[in-house]
């Protein structure tokens, strides 16, 4: 929380930018905060303490009824009685219409307690946003009442066993029946929150082919369809045509049910224009694609935390001048290398969701067109960068922080080998980061005629202009602008007239690490140039800083040799790999 309070009310003047945000006069950082403590407190004392017994016991299939482990019901039900859900919803529907600034910060907490559990809200959003955007008035009259207040939850259907990344090649179809609804047959896999057992109904958003649809993905179209009819009174109804097939067996987040779905005539209603389906589903998952980003940073946070923890407590070895011993792990060179490298991570991956999601803000309230407009290609431009590079920083900070326990941090009661299982998936679900990293090469850098990244570069160059001035600073704001110099040089390349799309996909990993790493500097600099440096949090930040600049910004050196390497040694005969 001092961090949040730093970063809203020195790094970002939150104040300034709620105020010229119309219906958002009254939020400040002081409520911000208030509402952030209060959500703190619910996650490390409602939510942590179920996350290890949660994995051990793991979600149960039982006469086709979904068992999440002991508390997980009870615990959801307290966090809708207290309003979580809704704390960013819409106000037309009964949500509570704060910032998604303070939506991001929450799950950032929710996703550092229990990850198993933050999926239920967080893809429960994600079905509100697509609802919100393409429903009918009728339809979003109906479900975004209890999706937003949390009594409902919903989910997407998208992948099947054939059909993952490529979802041209599903082949679920929607049948009309008569009345305006369809009857959808279909199975599908790796449904995240497909059933639960918290009561209330669950609004399964599910990607269909209408009959004679064309194939591929122009023949896809989205359909709301819920576990339980609704009667006209807003109640729930009979149980619709769908079914629980199996659990799947999971390296992590165990739980959470992540389901087969077999859906045997369940009625629903188109969503959006008949073959538009991936357009409003994309909707959903550009939501839950910033989400799960966030789901990487809290992990990352959590198991940064533990292992600084025990890092001062584990006596092991000696001082390194030889004269005191056993002396605590932290002591080691190796040790703090570890610890400071998440925190250099964490800290400054928490600075560039706060303004990812100011810019949401600033597109979707701001009076002026053409600032909400710039400020939505900014969103679109980051929104593979914040997916990708903040689950590969989580999952390589939650190994770093399991290898500071040793082989304590290899045994279950400790919690760490938890933390690197978890965080495994979010480089996979929501589009893989190898997805994120091409979708960011072939689609986000040609944006706006090319000019998205340069306008995105124009403004960290302002910003570290005015770090510069600022004498502490001056160590990180060189080491970013040497390195905005290698982004600046390796987006030229990338956005030269298209050419063998083998030479995007080659290089689009590393071009991705090396956009995240100078934007982790930019938000660097800004903090260190506003923080005190005689408090304890700003000597930390200018630690965290310093060690950004001279040990991590230096991988950018190598990746940008790496980017303009061509794809001649990754393109080779197939038999050969």
């Amino acid at each position: 929380m001092d961090d949040v309070t730093f970063l809203l009310g020195e790094v970002f003047d939150f104040d300034a930018q709620m105020a010229a945000l119309p219906g958002y006069e009254e939020v400040n950082t002081d409520l911000a905060t208030s509402v952030l403590e209060e959500g703190g407190k619910f996650c490390a004392e409602v939510l942590e303490p179920l996350n290890r017994p949660g994995d051990e016991e793991g979600c149960k299939l039982e006469n086709g009824l979904v068992m999440t482990p002991k508390g997980v019901a009870d615990a959801y039900r307290s966090f809708v009685e207290a309003g979580w859900p809704g704390i960013s919803g819409d106000p037309e529907f009964g949500g509570q219409g704060l910032p998604r600034v303070l939506q991001i910060l929450l799950d950032e907490m929710l996703s550092s307690t229990n990850l198993s559990f933050g999926l239920f809200p967080g893809l429960t959003h994600g079905a509100v946003e697509a609802i919100s955007h393409h429903a009918s008035d009728e339809l979003k009259q109906i479900y975004l009442p209890k999706m937003i207040s949390g009594e409902w939850t919903g989910v997407m259907a998208l992948t099947e066993s054939s059909a993952g990344t490529d979802l041209g090649l599903l082949t679920t179809r929607a049948e009309p029946v008569g009345d305006g609804s369809y009857a959808i047959r279909g199975t599908k896999i790796f449904i995240s929150s497909g059933d639960q057992d918290f009561g209330g109904n669950i609004i399964h958003l599910i990607l269909a082919r209408l009959p004679n649809a064309p194939k591929g993905v122009k023949g896809i179209s989205l359909f709301l369809s819920p576990k339980f009819l609704v009667n006209e009174d807003g109640s729930t109804g009979v149980r619709n045509g769908m079914s629980v097939g199996s659990l799947e067996h999971k390296m992590g987040i165990h739980a959470q049910p992540t389901c087969v779905m077999n859906y045997d005539g369940a009625i629903g209603w188109l969503i959006g224009e008949p073959g538009r389906g991936l357009n409003a589903m994309f909707t959903m998952m550009n939501t839950e694609r910033l989400f799960v980003g966030i789901q990487g940073l809290g992990i990352g946070e959590a198991a940064n935390q533990k292992a600084a923890a025990y890092a001062r407590e584990r006596l092991q070895g000696r001082s390194s001048d030889g004269t005191r011993g056993p002396v605590p792990i932290i002591e080691h060179a190796d040790v703090r290398k570890m610890i400071l490298t998440g925190r250099a991570l964490t800290e400054a991956g928490r600075a560039l969701a706060v303004w990812t999601a100011l810019q949401m803000d600033i597109a979707a309230r701001h009076p002026d067109e053409e600032t909400r407009v710039q400020a939505d290609g900014f969103v679109a431009l980051l929104t593979p960068v914040v997916k990708a590079a903040f689950t590969d920083f989580g999952f390589e900070i939650a190994v770093q922080s399991q290898q500071v326990f040793g082989g304590h941090g290899y045994i279950r009661e400790w919690g760490m080998e938890q933390y690197v299982r978890d965080a495994r998936i979010a480089q996979i679900y929501e589009g893989t980061n190898g997805v994120q990293a091409m979708d960011l090469v072939g689609r986000k850098l040609q944006m706006e005629n090319g000019e998205l990244p340069w306008r995105f570069f124009d403004y960290i160059k302002r910003d570290l202009q005015v770090a510069s001035m600022t004498p502490q600073a001056q160590r990180i704001v060189t080491a970013t602008a040497a390195a905005l110099d290698r982004l600046s040089r390796s987006t030229a390349q990338l956005v030269k007239e298209p050419g063998d799309p083998a030479e995007a996909g080659a290089a689009a990993t590393d071009y991705l690490r090396l956009f995240a790493l100078t934007a982790l500097g930019w938000m660097w600099a800004k903090m260190v140039a506003k923080v005190a440096t005689n408090t304890l949090l700003g000597k930390r930040k200018l630690v965290a800083g310093n060690f950004f600049a001279d040990r991590l910004l230096p991988q950018t050196i190598g990746l940008e040799v790496a980017v303009a390497s061509c794809a001649e040694t990754i393109m080779v005969d197939a038999d050969l790999v």
